[in-house]
């Protein structure tokens, strides 16, 4: 297994380089692509940068040049439902590009000459980061996040949620839109600017993969408040110590073949 794991803000990836044993940089694509261990898992760290293109460049490179095995995307999202807080942690059961609309030719939302709207992540890497996400929470969170930063933020009782993950070339931070969006998408939980750019590169690429994002704003006109204060003191934080879970995890209990595990 080499595991790829891509972050779209330097923020995000803060802590994960320093961790890796034997790390070596190589330069591709104007992107640095760090090598090495992280706990024990083979790895590749990259910094994608924000939007569809510049996620499905790097998850692509990832795939061809440095033969990852499986992908996971770190990173922040804004809340795609009312019931979502700042501080919650979303693992995507399904992504799809919410700017996405080529109708009359293709319905609304669909991949032209793919025939999807909605790409799913591979279920037993995503049950294996729901479970590193709920033990951060509750082993890691208090000790992670300063109280401060808990109180700025309203973080009391984070929670873990699966569901629909909506990605596009915009920053989200309009009610109606947002509101739109929950009506034309049932189950939505977050909207974010790379996820479904990465799942539909795994897709085509046959890449198992795995999205995970720690809620930053609630997707509405409040939502660059503070934005990267949250990035730095909370997402980070999330992403290094789960991440770290998840590699740990992996190496007790290694992933089966696809084509075990596909009925699961």
């Amino acid at each position: 297994m080499r595991l790829g794991i891509i972050s779209a803000l330097h923020e995000e990836q803060a802590g994960l380089v320093e961790a890796m044993g034997g790390a070596a940089k190589l330069i591709h694509g104007k992107r640095e692509y760090w090598v090495g261990k992280l706990w024990e898992i083979d790895a590749v760290c990259v910094l994608s940068r924000i939007g569809k293109v510049a996620a499905a460049m790097t998850a692509t490179t990832l795939v061809e040049k440095f033969g990852v095995t499986h992908i996971l995307f770190t990173g922040v999202a804004g809340a795609g439902d009312k019931t979502i807080r700042v501080g919650d942690i979303v693992v995507a059961e399904s992504l799809v590009q919410h700017d996405m609309d080529a109708s009359p030719l293709f319905p609304r939302f669909e991949v032209p000459l793919t025939g999807q709207t909605h790409f799913q992540p591979d279920q037993q890497l995503s049950l294996r980061l729901s479970s590193a996400a709920h033990a951060f929470l509750e082993c890691d969170f208090l000790e992670t996040i300063s109280e401060t930063e808990r109180q700025a933020f309203g973080l009391a009782q984070p929670r873990v949620h699966r569901g629909l993950i909506a990605s596009g070339d915009q920053f989200v931070n309009d009610r109606q839109r947002i509101d739109a969006l929950n009506g034309a998408l049932p189950g939505l939980v977050a909207v974010e600017m790379e996820g479904a750019a990465v799942a539909q590169v795994c897709q085509e690429l046959d890449v198992p993969f795995a999205v995970i994002r720690a809620v930053s704003d609630n997707a509405n006109e409040d939502a660059a408040h503070d934005f990267m204060r949250f990035v730095k003191s909370v997402a980070a934080q999330y992403a290094f110590h789960i991440t770290r879970r998840l590699c740990r995890q992996l190496v007790e209990a290694p992933l089966q073949p696809r084509s075990e595990s596909a009925g699961m």
